[in-house]
């Protein structure tokens, strides 16, 4: 049996959740880095006697789509999964159902699903330094629970929220430019998961292809790339009532 850590992760917080998941498990666990596009997911073979964490982000109330082709690829071959949707306090909506259909159309077999709550990706003043200890308190319980239901041989796939069909897909359009810190070290182009900026000239970014993710933000490590001030208070403004109470992480099991 392999543990495998599977996740989307361009600014970090989903990869916290999963990272912290999967050293519950105390075992030995290989990753899979979704977010690196330079993979050839479709070589990628689990089986039946193997466990993932498949983690992904929120965008909208839906699996990025980037996350979605990649999970497709790879081959599940009845791997037991556990879905993990990592959203930014607002509502995850039908991100957990489309990951559900999606890993199992890749072959997984799912047996429990996550909802958690990390720093928004966009607007970072919304669930900040989440996860938190009480997150993580509630992670540590789910991993047990979760645990002890594979210890019982239950393979069962619990009821998971959501609609069919999804709610319909939308863009935020924000896409981060270079300001004039940016020395074109081609650290963001090298680690944008889609490939979108030029690795030439770094300010140089193809719109239709970027899905802001704000990867090439959290990377950058001359504080270079932005988003449009006026763009950034919108976002703020917007999401302001639906962030303003604290969600808590949930556990379908």
């Amino acid at each position: 049996m392999v543990f495998y850590e599977m996740f989307f992760s361009p600014t970090g917080g989903t990869k916290k959740v999963s990272g912290f998941l999967i050293n519950e498990f105390n075992a030995e666990y290989k990753t899979i880095d979704l977010t690196d596009s330079k993979t050839d997911f479709n070589s990628i073979q689990l089986n039946a006697d193997d466990i993932a964490i498949i983690a992904v982000p929120s965008y909208g109330g839906r699996v990025p789509v980037t996350a979605a082709e990649r999970i497709s690829c790879v081959h599940g071959n009845g791997t037991k999964a556990i879905l993990v949707c990592v959203y930014g306090n607002r509502a995850y909506e039908d991100t957990l159902v489309e990951l559900q259909d999606i890993v199992q159309d890749a072959g997984f077999s799912v047996i429990a699903a996550i909802a958690a709550i990390a720093e928004h990706s966009i607007a970072r003043r919304y669930a900040a330094n989440r996860p938190d200890e009480e997150d993580y308190r509630l992670l540590k319980d789910f991993a047990f629970r979760i645990n002890g239901k594979l210890e019982r041989g239950d393979l069962g796939t619990p009821l998971i929220p959501g609609n069919r069909p999804y709610k319909k897909a939308s863009n935020a359009g924000i896409v981060p430019v270079a300001t004039k810190d940016c020395v074109k070290c081609g650290i963001c182009a090298s680690k944008c998961p889609v490939a979108a900026i030029d690795k030439d000239n770094p300010a140089k970014v193809n719109k239709q292809v970027c899905i802001s993710c704000m990867r090439c933000v959290s990377v950058c490590p001359h504080k270079a790339r932005k988003v449009n001030k006026l763009l950034l208070v919108a976002v703020n403004m917007m999401l302001k009532k639906a962030c303003s109470v604290r969600k808590e992480c949930e556990l379908y099991i």
